[in-house]
Formats: structure tokens, sequence, C-alpha cells
């Protein structure tokens, strides 16, 4: 199966999508097709052996609509040129407007002649109309009608009844006609739409924005001198050079220079990294202070920043469970709307026996029923929480993802790479000769460490060079498997580095709680025990916030960890976790969260290890630490770009505010429709009100869903 993503342009309402979908999923080479009325994109997969894209586009194109590869790199860039037909449109809406404004004090005087108004009525419907008809006409051969009939067929009957009332009266059917319900109604409806797609496209377009991170313009290195270059001129193994207040063009590696960038476009932390020689560099950078020369060794798709981009794209193109309720509403949503406003007809000429008073009461029920913003309710707000996730370091794989974090009512944490370094630290030190001070202790150590690659003795030697001392130099160093290193340091005689057995060490008793929960390394000279260290894999700086800030939003926090019980048991008792299980298998973590996902719970779990990923592909949403294992990142629901807690809590946050945002909006959606219907069937609203409340309803949709991109900075 081949998977591609297709934009769609000429969508004006959700049935559109649901149209598209309909016609590709009765295809027998398509597998699945989704199609998203906010982002306008078809996300669809198919047999490549049996179609192939290009036949895709032809089939979505027969149903009036057209469609073209999602290219790699492409910025929706904002319309400059003016909408002439709008302008046209809003020019003919302005004396019929100034004529209603005079009827508000029951006047007459500002309307212009009967034959004034069907001119410019007749110049809208024949001309400027257009695409509402052919939008409609398409749909209706589709088997699904969407709003532009509704439009269409009820600014036309008001047309054509005027029309008929023009030409049996004359000059006298100046109270018999509604040329400006027919003209102000695709008037204002036209201007929604505008307003609608500016907002999507600008507003909602958080690829754009990051796409726009990537210099078009890049200095390139060209035998001894420097050429500025376009960006697409630039090949891997490229060398570029990038100053202060420039973006780095690529994934690469540092070759002279030095500086500070900013990633948290990609992280979500805002703290500058500090760049070197031998530093990697990531596309789409922002280099604070400082100029680099870097190899480019990643380029467009290749890059995090690539990666990121069509992540996003996914994400924000696929579904969110709750979005099923608007389609299936907005499937029935035209019919059920044509029958009221037909019933409305018949009821109002029945009781007022006016069929002029019926006829534009019906067209008010036609013009005011809005699918838009029952289509735009859910994906609007995905696409803002997602893009809003991604900029804060947050990669969920799709809305359902993001729907799901927002039920989550028990969070399990794995220990080590997750609420723990993942890498031992000196906690303490013990020295046993009065020869030796705690510095030279840790000198002599190294010297011999450095000969070995385990992590105890990364540690050690991390920690020496950390604190400036100079590593000695020694000779004949031997291996001792499972047991330590010895070997010869001039001027001290033969050193041993390793277990406390092997070292002749015993320690004494009352120790800190460090000695027994961490790894010890013994260190002897000429077979003395001189001291030792106790690593231990220290808590990250914010997991105790993180834990006290999920207890808060009422989340059950557990910890799931291989490790044995006193080391579980300390770090939980540090973290204030009531639950603590150890010394479980792969299989012994997913089946716990089985059972909690038996008793009701809605379970999240967190981890990094390769021995995480059967609880991962359990729970019911899953987020990975990024650097972990690749298998744990492939197997999660989202990936946390800091491989911190502390983002588990924002995403988790996040989700919520977009899963509330979203019945805001179903609410609103299905409020206007329910109390906006009734009164246009009541006379209550007239057709040019109801036009401008349907074109309206749609941009408080948009406009609500984007209080998640301007509400508070963070989440956290």
């Amino acid at each position: 199966m081949q998977n591609i993503t297709l934009n769609i342009a000429g969508m004006h309402c959700q049935a559109c999508a649901s149209r598209i979908e309909k016609v590709l999923n009765k295809k027998p080479f398509v597998e699945t097709a989704s199609v998203n009325f906010a982002t306008e994109q078809a996300q669809i997969s198919f047999n490549s052996e049996q179609a192939s894209s290009q036949q895709l586009i032809e089939i979505i194109e027969k149903t009036g609509f057209s469609a073209s590869l999602l290219q790699e790199q492409a910025v929706q860039k904002p319309e400059k040129a003016a909408n002439w037909r709008l302008i046209l449109l809003l020019t003919i809406n302005i004396p019929f407007l100034i004529g209603m404004l005079g009827m508000l004090f029951n006047s007459h005087a500002l309307m212009l002649p009967p034959l004034w108004q069907f001119g410019l009525a007749s110049l809208v419907q024949l001309w400027l109309a257009l695409p509402f008809y052919r939008s409609a006409i398409a749909s209706i051969k589709g088997g699904l009608a969407n709003m532009d009939v509704l439009v269409s067929s009820g600014t036309l009957i008001i047309y054509l009844y005027s029309t008929a009332m023009l030409f049996l009266h004359g000059e006298q059917a100046l109270h018999h006609i509604y040329f400006e319900a027919s003209v102000m109604v695709i008037g204002f409806v036209s201007l929604g739409k505008f307003l609608e797609a500016r907002t999507k496209r600008q507003s909602l377009n958080s690829i754009g924005l990051l796409l726009e991170l990537t210099p078009q313009k890049v200095s390139k290195q060209v035998g001894e001198t420097w050429q500025e270059v376009a960006l697409n001129e630039v090949k891997i193994g490229d060398v570029l050079r990038a100053n202060t207040g420039e973006r780095i063009c690529a994934d690469g590696l540092v070759l002279s220079g030095s500086g500070w960038t900013d990633e948290s476009h990609l992280t979500g932390e805002s703290r500058p990294e500090n760049k070197l020689a031998g530093s990697r560099v990531l596309a789409g950078s922002l280099v604070s202070d400082g100029s680099l020369t870097y190899q480019a060794q990643g380029l467009g798709s290749q890059t995090l920043l690539g990666d990121l981009t069509q992540a996003l794209a996914q994400a924000q193109g696929s579904k969110a469970p709750i979005a099923r309720f608007a389609d299936k509403v907005a499937g029935v949503f035209v019919p059920v709307v044509m029958s009221l406003s037909f019933l409305t007809f018949i009821l109002t000429w029945w009781l007022a026996a006016d069929p002029v008073q019926a006829l534009v009461h019906s067209v008010a029920v036609l013009v005011i029923a809005c699918p838009c913003a029952l289509g735009l309710a859910t994906p609007a707000s995905i696409m803002v929480g997602m893009g809003r996730a991604s900029r804060a370091g947050i990669w969920f794989k799709d809305a359902a993802a993001l729907e799901r974090s927002a039920q989550v009512d028990t969070v399990i944490l794995d220990k080590t790479g997750t609420l723990t370094e993942g890498k031992p630290q000196v906690a303490a030190s013990l020295v046993l000769s009065k020869l030796y001070d705690e510095n030279q202790l840790l000198q002599i150590t190294a010297s011999l460490e450095q000969h070995a690659n385990h992590p105890l003795a990364q540690a050690l030697v991390a920690e020496a060079l950390a604190k400036n001392l100079p590593l000695l130099t020694a000779c004949g160093v031997e291996s001792q498997a499972g047991q330590g290193l010895e070997g010869d340091i001039p001027d001290l005689g033969r050193v041993k580095v390793g277990q406390a057995a092997y070292c002749g060490l015993v320690l004494p008793d009352k120790l800190d709680p460090a000695w027994q929960l961490g790894s010890i390394v013994a260190v002897a000279v000429n077979d003395e025990p001189i001291g030792a260290f106790a690593l231990v894999d220290s808590l990250k700086p914010d997991s105790l916030k993180a834990v006290q800030a999920l207890q808060k939003m009422g989340i059950e926090v557990q910890v799931f960890s291989g490790d044995q019980q006193s080391v579980v048991d300390f770090i939980a008792q540090d973290l204030g976790i009531k639950q603590a299980y150890c010394k479980l298998s792969p299989r012994d973590k997913a089946e716990k969260i089985a059972q909690l996902q038996a008793s009701g719970r809605v379970v999240a779990m967190v981890g990094d290890g390769i021995n995480d990923a059967p609880a991962l592909a359990q729970a019911d949403v899953s987020f990975a630490m990024k650097n972990g294992a690749h298998v744990a990142e492939q197997t999660a629901s989202a990936t946390l770009m800091q491989a911190s807690v502390s983002q588990l809590v924002t995403g988790l946050n996040l989700a919520r505010a977009t899963l509330t945002n979203i019945k805001q909006n179903l609410f609103f959606a299905l409020i206007y429709n329910v109390i906006g219907i009734p009164l246009a069937a009541f006379g209550l609203l007239s057709p040019v009100i109801a036009g401008a409340a349907m074109a309206l309803s749609s941009v408080s949709v948009l406009a609500n869903a984007l209080r998640l991109k301007k509400g508070r900075s963070s989440f956290s």
C-alpha cells in the first residue's frame, strides 16, 4: 500500500469533503481515504499496483474539484492579488444596503428603481454567482448536496419570483420584489467564504510558518570564495556559513567557528545551545550570536525540520474520532434543510394565506442553515492544537492521539531515561586514606577508567574533567571481566578500580542511601583500599514538579521499572508516587496496563527504551522520549522532543484545552442552526440577515479555535 497526501481546491463545506471521501472509498484499490475540510487535504492509502496518484487526482477532478500532490517545501503564501469577484459583488451590494437602511424607517426612497435592481441582480445571478451553481450541480451529481445547493436554490427562487413580479407589475412592483435578498445573500456568503479561507490559510497554517524558518538564500563556499546562492542550489556535502541573525538551512556538522543557536522550533526549549566545531546544527535554527561554518548533511525532508513538517501535515490532516459525529450530521444536513424549507413554505402559505410571505420564509430557512460551521468545528481546533503542540516540542502522530490524551486519567512512567537521566552520576564519595583527598581519589580513579567504555567509567571520567583534573598516565592496564581494571600509575604503584570485593573494600555501616541504591566503584593502591564512589541514576530536574502537576490534574501516576525494589521505592518516595512496581519484564508492563484498561482506566505510557515498546503499544496513548530507542519512537502516539516529563504535562493540558474547544465549536455550530432555522421559518429573520448570519457562523467557529493559539503562553 502507498500513502499520499493531496491538496484539494474547491471545497466549500464539510459536505464537499464527505462527497470526495465517499467517491474515493468506493474504489476497490483504495484502502482508506480521509478528506479534511479545514486543511483542504486528502490522505489516501491505496494499492499502487492497481492505480496511480494521477488516477486518484482524475477521480477527484471528476467530482468537481481540483487536486494536486502535496509538494515538499510548498509554502502557501497569502494571496496578494485582490479578489476581483468579491470586490465587484460588494460594490453591487452597496446601493442595496443603502436602500435597506431606508426600509428600516419604512421608506423605499433610497431603494434603486426596479429595473436597476433587476439589472444588478441579473449580473450577480447570471455571472458572479456561477461558482455557486457549478459547485451545487457537481455536488448533486456526486450524490451528496452541499451548502451551495442551499444558497444557489434560495437566491435563484427569490430572483425568479422578483423577476416575474417586475414584468407583471412594471414600475409598480417596488413593494413586490426582493432582488436585494438575492444579491446581498450571495455577497455576504462570498465575504464569509473569503474570510474563512484567509483565516485557514494564514492563522491556521502552522506548516507554512515552519517552512518559512528555512532561509531562501544561503552563503556557500565555492573554491576559496563565499557566494550567496538559492536554497535549491545547495547539495549534501556543501560547506555553508551562517552569521548572527541568520538561519541554518540544513542539518549538518559545524566545521569551524562558534556561536549560540535557538532550536526552540524543534524542541520547544527556549534556552540557546552553544555550538563549537564538531557540534550538530539543525535546519531552521537561528544563530543568535557568533558565526558558524558547517557542512550540509541533510536537506529538505531529510532534516529534523522536514520530518516535523511532514509529521505535522499528516497529524493535522487526520481526523479525530469526535469528528465522526459532525460528518454524520453534515451528510444528512442539506436534505433535511431542504425538506424544512419546503415544509415552511407549505405551512406559512396555509396559515398566513400569503404565498409571497411563505416564499420569503422558506428562502430564509435555506440561506441561514450552515453545514460549514459544523464541518469546521473539529478540524479547525485540531489544526491549532497540533500547531501549538509542535511549537512546544510535542509531536502527536494523529488527531486521535491528541483527542485520547485529553481523556487520560492514569499515567505510567518508566524510571530509567524518563524520570531519571538514564546515565549514572557521582552521588557520593568515601576517602579512607589520609594520603589522598577527594579530588586526588577521583583523579586516580578516572586515570584508570579512561581505558574503559562502560557507563560507570564514562561517568567518573566526565566528573574528573568537569573539575578540571588532569588525567594521569596509566601503563599495563588490564581488564578483569566482571571485576574491574588494574594498571600501573608512575609514583603511585599498582592501582585497582572496580567492585568493592575486587579492591578488598568493606563499606562501613550507616552510610547515605546512595550507597545502598547506587553502583559502587572502589579504588585500591598496591592492594590497599583508599576509597570508593557511589554512582546513581539521578532524577531529572523537572521530574518532581511534573509529577506534582499531573497529580493536581487528577491523574494517578505510577512507576513501572525493571530495576530492583529498593531503587524503585526510593525514586517513588522522592517523587510522592504511591504505586511503583519493580523487576517488570516488557510483557509484565503491557499486561499491567491491560489490567488497568479492563478496570476502566484511560492509560498513558511514557518511556524511552526498547523494553518499553510493548507497553507503549498497549496503552491508550503513549509518549516516547526523543533520542531514546528508535522502536519506542515508532510505537508511541507522540514524541517529547525535550525528553522531559514536563512536556507530558504540557501535552495533556493542551489536549484537554483542544477537546474543550472542539466541544464549544460543535455546540456553537449546532445551537446556531437549532435557533436560526426556527427564527427564519417564523419570519423573524429576513433572507439578507440570514445570509449574513450564515457567513459569520463559520468565521466565529474559526475565531474560537484561534483562542488556542492566542491563549496562555504555556499549558505547563
